[in-house]
């Protein structure tokens, strides 16, 4: 079996509601997950309860881009 060669230290604290804080490899400040728009509908998050922030889905898809 081949050998590990990379190993994501990721640590993800919950703030408050739908929003969260990861920290990430080679970045200096948190990222900030959230929910917008349509997403916070479907989780029925009421408008203007949170800041709105990118969702997970969105960095996915963004990666999967890239």
């Amino acid at each position: 079996m081949p050998e590990v060669v990379y190993r994501s230290r990721v640590r993800i604290e919950r703030v408050k509601g739908p929003v969260r804080k990861a920290y990430l490899p080679a970045e200096p400040e948190p990222v900030i997950f959230g929910v917008h728009s349509e997403i916070a509908g479907y989780y029925k998050v009421p408008a203007g309860a949170f800041p709105p922030h990118a969702t997970t889905l969105d960095y996915i898809v963004a990666s999967t881009a890239g």
